[in-house]
């Protein structure tokens, strides 16, 4: 454990985190995703918050070893990059990686530490292990309520959907109404929200735009 001041809800995650990435290192299993193309394609959605075309902030909620960084460089944007992740283990991997690199910048917390033009959060409303429900899910609108607060332009965020089959649901994960949350979405932070469930994993992508003329 990170020692870092955080909601008591996260110290179980912050435990199941660090054994992912001491076991795995820095692969798509270490930060719990199945394989590099459904990282990926996650990314692909999540970044569609994002005017690519000129230079950017961005705020990488759990960040992980910073592949969000890596993924966005590959598709050569211009941008400043921050990074927090709730383990120490992730951040000192994630420092490695990027080692020398000013325009990415790690550390670690469950919050930013300074406003950006977008804030992304991919995968950190999963993993609820034990946590009641209701607890979890008071987590998830306060984190939201962060987001927002901390982007000037726009945010996105992922979760795994309710829609998903039965068989496949396992009792640690948490699966979202997307229904609730785009109108959650849509009648507290801005008019332009997109719900985009229609890619190949049992999840949902929420973007939020702001400042639109």
């Amino acid at each position: 454990m990170s020692g870092a001041s955080y909601p008591k809800v996260l110290v179980p995650v912050d435990h199941y985190y660090t054994e992912k990435i001491k076991l795995h290192g820095t692969t798509s299993l270490g930060v719990d995703w199945n394989s590099p193309e459904s990282q990926e394609l996650r990314f692909e959605q999540l970044t569609k918050i994002i005017d690519s075309s000129v230079k950017f902030s961005i705020n990488d909620f759990g960040c992980g070893y910073g592949s969000l960084y890596s993924f966005l460089v590959k598709k050569n944007c211009q941008l400043q990059y921050y990074g927090f992740d709730i383990s120490s283990e992730m951040i000192q991997k994630a420092k490695q990686k990027h080692q020398n690199i000013s325009r990415a910048q790690f550390k670690i917390g469950h919050a930013p530490w300074k406003k950006s033009d977008y804030g992304i959060a991919s995968g950190i409303f999963n993993v609820r292990l034990k946590s009641p429900k209701p607890l979890w899910e008071k987590y998830i609108l306060n984190t939201l309520d962060r987001m927002n607060s901390f982007s000037q332009k726009g945010f996105s965020f992922n979760c795994l959907t309710k829609y998903s089959d039965k068989n496949k649901m396992r009792s640690y994960l948490y699966y979202a109404d997307p229904l609730f949350l785009f109108d959650y979405c849509k009648k507290k932070y801005s008019k332009n929200v997109a719900l985009l469930h229609d890619y190949a994993l049992y999840e949902f992508t929420i973007l939020v735009r702001k400042n639109i003329q």
